[in-house]
């Protein structure tokens, strides 16, 4: 463990003054209740903290980088950079999941790959930022990790989002998604989409849930465009 956090503290250049609070953002609550740690003992509270940590970091990035906007404009930005698949994105780009703690049943059931747990330990690591460093360190992460490349990230993030609207620019009609095939058990399905449209197959896409799959659907499909 002491190895995978030095690890972690050199990807994302922070050096943690209490190790303690490092170890604990990645504590997952079923990590935690096999080993009896109590509720107190898991990542909850600092992905409490984290949560509005990001909240203030985002919205002062966005009031200052977006001057001309309105704040139901800025608002709809926000929600789109820090919701819970867009997060898991950022996190997945630095290889956060290769660290969190997860009880062996979570395991199991694939919780590493969950946008969920993934979204709160980033939203826990930065509330343990803030504990131990203060705001700017905090920031200075968000900024890197987060903040940047914003618009090819959301490509990614929110493909079918950016693929309607580029069908919308061109006249066409709305994007269609048709399920091809679902396969596997049921805690470890699979499901295989395309994107249509005018009734044209532009892309295929596979995920774990039918959303994950419609959202690879939509990337190739914008590729294709592209």
């Amino acid at each position: 463990m002491e190895n995978n956090l030095k690890k972690l503290e050199q990807t994302i250049g922070y050096q943690f003054t209490a190790k303690s609070l490092l170890e604990q953002a990645m504590t997952h609550s079923s990590y935690a209740n096999e080993r009896h740690l109590g509720k107190l003992g898991c990542n909850e509270r600092l992905e409490f903290l984290g949560d509005a940590v990001l909240e203030l970091i985002s919205s002062d990035f966005l009031y200052k980088k977006f001057r001309n906007n309105q704040e139901g404009e800025l608002t709809k930005k926000r929600a789109s950079m820090v919701c819970e698949k867009s997060l898991a994105y950022c996190a997945r780009e630095f290889g956060l999941p290769e660290f969190i703690l997860l009880g062996r049943g979570e395991e199991m059931m694939g919780g590493r790959k969950r946008d969920s747990i993934v979204s709160d330990a980033l939203e826990s690591l930065i509330g343990a930022m803030y504990l131990d460093g203060g705001f700017e360190p905090a920031q200075a992460f968000v900024m890197k990790f987060i903040l940047n490349d914003l618009e090819d990230k959301r490509i990614f993030y929110d493909s079918k989002t950016v693929l309607q609207e580029m069908v919308q620019e061109g006249g066409n009609h709305p994007v269609e998604y048709r399920l091809l095939k679902e396969e596997g058990p049921d805690h470890s399905k699979s499901f295989t989409v395309e994107a249509l449209i005018n009734g044209k197959s532009m892309g295929t896409g596979t995920g774990h849930t039918k959303k994950a799959a419609e959202q690879a659907a939509a990337l190739e499909a914008i590729r294709s465009i592209k």
